[in-house]
């Protein structure tokens, strides 16, 4: 561990004890968008029904055999095929990072990730010993080019992608890059973990099937999650993969932490069985549709004109870059001090470059907070 460094929106939620700081530091859920009400009521009637004792017990490590029927069904309407062994729950998303990692990397394998990437998965294979190197991409998804070269320098285990909405981002790769990313890892032999949090939340644009449908070989493990749909606190996922890849991943959960709550699951197998999710999402997109408008419409009117930015059709995030010697890093504690925290967005990257660009979420502020708070970012980096 002691390459491991703390998260650092773990270390910025430290700060944000005050009520008067405005954070667009996490990547938490709208309050609004989390179904206390629901979430209550289908615990009492699970706990009180004849399956409670058996939810407040024991369970299988491949997770309760009715959510992932469900979870198949729900699989197939995205697109992806998945039989039940070949399909496994999670306790949150993360855990499938975890897994895959333990699985196929050892002390000192290479990983390929985007440059920049999601942080926690940085810090995942750094604590396995894997070393992270990352790759070229622009506004389509990785540089192919740029992805194979890698490939015959590193000969790397595995690659990382979070290719809709990604974290940090919030970009979108197209198809031809997707099915360009499939083709290239499998002529090598490299396995791709595919990170897919974020693409339910889409309000604009067109749907772009999961990379893990251009999956020709078996070398693509989908990881989902339902943290950012009902809710981050149930810690429940799930991941798609060939049977043995999941067969392995199963024995490396056995060791994590037993199963997945029961709760939390029969909660999830609700949501699904009950026809509560669909709803649930689209009551849930226009909320954050307009707190991601109006981000982008005071980073227009606020931020110095140096100041570029992506304007994602969906998730929860825009990234932003300096296009001078600004750096984020040193501007943090400024920023504390107005009562507006951001991440910086070097702790994104492999390489530890990117001191001018940080990232910003827009689903945990309401308007009034986001205008107010892109304001004093302004202020703070000198328009």
């Amino acid at each position: 561990m002691q390459s491991v460094t703390g998260s650092a929106t773990r270390e910025i939620f430290k700060l944000l004890s005050k009520p008067e700081i405005i954070s667009f530091a996490g990547g938490l859920p709208a309050n609004e968008c989390l179904p206390t009400e629901a979430v209550a009521r289908i615990s009492n009637e699970l706990l009180v029904s004849a399956e409670g004792k058996a939810i407040l017990q024991y369970g299988t490590t491949e997770g309760v055999a009715t959510l992932r029927t469900e979870l198949v069904k729900y699989a197939t309407s995205e697109g992806l095929k998945a039989t039940d062994s070949e399909l496994m729950v999670l306790s949150g998303g993360q855990q499938g990072i975890d897994l895959f990692i333990k699985t196929f990397c050892n002390k000192g394998d290479v990983v390929l990730v985007e440059n920049p990437t999601f942080l926690a998965f940085l810090q995942v294979a750094s604590s396995y010993g894997a070393r992270c190197v990352g790759v070229k991409s622009d506004d389509k998804g990785l540089d192919i080019t740029d992805l194979e070269a890698k490939i015959k320098e590193y000969k790397p285990k595995a690659l990382y992608v979070v290719p809709t909405f990604s974290n940090p981002t919030g970009k979108t790769y197209t198809a031809e890059r997707r099915k360009a990313i499939c083709e290239v890892t499998a002529k090598y032999g490299i396995m791709v973990l595919e990170d897919d949090p974020y693409s339910r939340l889409r309000w604009t644009g067109d749907r772009v099937s999961p990379l893990k449908t251009f999956d020709k070989t078996g070398n693509v493990v989908y990881v989902t999650s339902f943290s950012k749909l009902i809710s981050p606190g149930l810690r429940v996922g799930f991941c798609i993969g060939e049977e043995e890849v999941i067969r392995k991943m199963t024995i490396g959960k056995q060791c994590a932490d037993l199963h997945t709550s029961n709760l939390s699951q029969a909660i999830v197998r609700e949501f699904l069985r009950g026809g509560l999710l669909e709803p649930h999402i689209k009551k849930a997109v226009p909320i954050y549709q307009k707190r991601a408008k109006t981000m982008l419409d005071c980073l227009a009117e606020y931020m110095p004109k140096n100041f570029e930015y992506t304007k994602p059709e969906g998730g929860l995030f825009v990234w932003g870059e300096f296009k001078d010697k600004t750096n984020t890093v040193q501007k943090f504690e400024q920023a504390i001090t107005n009562n507006v925290a951001y991440i910086q967005g070097q702790v994104f990257y492999a390489d530890s470059s990117g001191l001018n660009t940080l990232r910003l979420n827009f689903s945990n502020a309401d308007p009034e907070k986001i205008e107010r708070g892109v304001k004093a970012l302004g202020k703070i980096f000198g328009k």
